[in-house]
């Protein structure tokens, strides 16, 4: 059991939910940071009820530009130690570059971008200071690739790749560790939110649970990239192997919409109902 205490951005749902519990299997004490204070309260009860470790809720929207700030306010004024950071809320909307609006660009911009600086910025000073803490980054294999349909999406995950390995690279001999998170389509209500659900992206997703124990074993490893699932591999290897063009068009692929009559396909079928497409 591990007693480092973890702090965990978008934890209500999605991965960030499911990295809350894996990190309580382990006996972490959380601190568990969303925008609703029901969904907060819900999760932090399931969680004392099933492992019997200390749970601290924050309700805070980090794409308010105050409310880092506020929560690491908070915690210092409590005396709490944040050991592990994870920034993990995020969010992405598909769709034509030109037909999304610019307040909802800047929405994921904030959230994907901004509040990953702003919480790092705050936090990780102290962990250097004491000389030990680990940062979890949830970047994503988009962040390896252009993304049609996805640009920002894609754009944002991109800048926090890159910022998690050159941070990684500086913290060496620091005792604190970086390591970004690369997901591939997971499972989670980002597809729901994103207009994403009649995609390939999402017949091929996988399962948040599994995503989760990667990055935590990722994380306490101490490595610098995590890419969890084979065909997540294989996308990341196709990067280097094929031109950006290419890949662009692949990517276009796999983000637009299924035609109804493909949609009968399952998971494990779509890569067939592609192939026929072509």
């Amino acid at each position: 059991m591990n007693n480092e205490t973890a702090l965990i951005t978008g934890a209500s749902s999605g991965i960030g939910l499911h990295l809350a519990h894996e990190f309580a299997q382990h006996g972490h004490p959380l601190i568990l940071v969303a925008p609703v204070q029901a969904e907060l309260d819900e999760v932090a009860q399931q969680i004392t009820a099933a492992t019997g470790v200390p749970v601290t809720v924050i309700a805070k929207d980090l794409e308010q530009p105050k409310a880092a700030q506020e929560i690491f306010d908070q915690l210092q004024s409590s005396g709490t130690m944040v050991e592990i950071l994870v920034n993990n809320a995020g969010h992405g909307q598909a769709g034509k570059y030109w037909e999304i609006s610019l307040e909802k660009d800047l929405s994921i911009l904030r959230l994907n971008v901004e509040a990953v600086l702003r919480m790092t910025k705050l936090f990780l000073p102290p962990m250097i200071s004491r000389g030990r803490g680990r940062v979890l980054n949830t970047a994503s294999v988009a962040g390896f690739e252009p993304g049609p349909l996805l640009a920002v999406y894609h754009a944002s995950k991109a800048f926090v790749l890159s910022l998690s390995e050159s941070l990684a690279t500086e913290l060496e001999d620091t005792g604190v560790t970086l390591t970004a998170l690369c997901p591939g389509p997971t499972d989670t209500d980002f597809f729901p939110k994103a207009d994403m659900m009649e995609t390939r992206a999402f017949q091929q997703a996988m399962a948040p649970q599994e995503v989760a124990k990667a990055g935590y074993k990722g994380v306490m490893g101490g490595d610098r990239i995590v890419v969890p699932g084979m065909m997540n591999k294989t996308l990341v290897f196709a990067r280097r192997i094929l031109t950006e063009e290419a890949q662009s068009k692949v990517n276009q692929k796999f983000y637009e919409e299924i035609p109804e009559e493909k949609q009968k396909y399952g998971r494990g079928d779509m890569e067939t109902a592609a192939a026929k497409e072509e």
